[in-house]
Parts: structure tokens; sequence; C-alpha cells
């Protein structure tokens, strides 16, 4: 089974959202690596890798969860950056974040998002929502 691994990196300054988003995999049995990154830049550097040094996250099967208001880079910034780029406009990201406004939703769309899902109030319904999440993923093929 590990050939379905999914490498998920999670662009979340939010250190509480971190720590929830961690709690919802322990709770639901997801064993997928979780990478984090704090904003836009940093997960670009984590995808690509620096200095000649490979990506932190390993290139197969990759999923991006990722937060819409961060600092130095924020999500959309993040998506226009993602899809600009050759090796990584295809990998597939879902927006977790706490906006609503159809103008972010909007152009989170236009940016070839796979989904976008506003951060639930509670930590059981977050939990329930990660599950879910990731038996979706579990299902797709994914290159």
């Amino acid at each position: 089974m590990q050939e379905r691994v999914i490498h998920i990196l999670l662009v979340e300054d939010d250190e509480v959202d971190v720590m929830n988003v961690r709690r919802a995999f322990q709770k639901s049995n997801i064993t997928n690596p979780v990478y984090i990154a704090s904003n836009g830049l940093e997960a670009l550097d984590m995808l690509r890798g620096v200095n000649g040094q490979p990506s932190v996250v390993p290139g197969d099967r990759r999923l991006i969860l990722l937060d819409l208001n961060m600092p130095k880079m924020g999500g959309i910034e993040f998506l226009q950056e993602l899809r600009a780029d050759p090796d990584l406009k295809l990998t597939p990201v879902v927006v977790l974040t706490t906006s609503n406004q159809d103008q972010d939703r909007v152009e989170a769309y236009n940016l070839n998002i796979s989904g976008y899902l506003l951060k639930p109030v509670t930590f059981t319904t977050f939990a329930e929502l990660m599950t879910t999440l990731n038996k979706y993923w579990a299902l797709c093929e994914m290159p």
C-alpha cells in the first residue's frame, strides 16, 4: 500500500491550525507524511528544492492544503506562482481557509484548485472533513 501514500504539504501560518490538522489526522488514523510551510515562499522552496538540494516534499503523489491568508506570500500569490511553474503546475491544491469571500473563491478556482473548504469551527467537524478528504484522495489516480 506504500504506493498509495500521498505526500501532503500543509501551507499554513497559524500554529493552532497546524496542530488541529495533525490532531485530526491522528484521530482519523491518516498516516500520510505531512510537511509544513508557514507561507507561500517557504512552500515553493520545499517543492522546488533550494541551493541545489532536492525538494523536501517527494515529487510523486503530492497534495497541497493551502491557507489563503498568510504573510510574505499569500495563498493566491502562491497559486499563481505554482501554476506558472511547468514542473509544479499540475500539483493538486485544496484551499483550506476561513475566507468565505466570493472573490477569494473565484480567484482560487480560476487557478485550477481541486477544492475550496472552509475551516470548520469545531474540532470534530474538522476531523470529519480531514477523513473525507483523505478517503477521496486515496481513491484518486495521481501522478
